[in-house]
């Protein structure tokens, strides 16, 4: 199972947007309708503020239509532990460190993203995965 990180959905919203196309590839090899990975809850503010201050409908639908095949998991006090821990050590933001929390306490196998400066190899409670080490989409 896959985890995402804000960006790359951002980016995977875009269709011009190459580095998007691995990400997308992995909604469109699951079948329609099923749900592709997981992701924190706080994707929904940090995917969609800016465009909807923008009135970006197009982009909206399109960033909502990748949010709805994501099981999306709230932030309990478990999670924001565990992320003010995760925090602690890797130095992350504390919208960083909840997206990595979630992605380890759900079992998943891998956190897709494009930040390499906050999510390096490094970290040890998940692969992290940047766009390029996806299969071709």
């Amino acid at each position: 199972m896959d985890a995402f990180d804000a960006d790359v959905l951002i980016y995977a919203a875009d269709a011009r947007n190459e580095i998007g196309g691995s990400v997308r590839g992995l909604f469109t090899s699951v079948e329609p309708g099923a749900d592709v990975g997981i992701g924190s809850v706080l994707l929904l503010p940090e995917v969609l503020a800016l465009p909807m201050r923008r009135g970006a409908t197009d982009e909206i639908a399109s960033l909502a239509g990748l949010l709805g095949r994501l099981d999306l998991r709230s932030a309990d006090e478990a999670t924001a532990a565990y992320a003010a821990s995760l925090g602690a050590e890797y130095g992350l933001r504390a919208a960083d460190a909840i997206h990595l929390a979630t992605a380890a306490l759900a079992g998943a196998d891998r956190f897709v993203t494009n930040n390499r400066r906050d999510f390096t190899k490094s970290i040890r409670e998940i692969d992290v995965t940047y766009p390029e080490d996806l299969p071709a989409a």
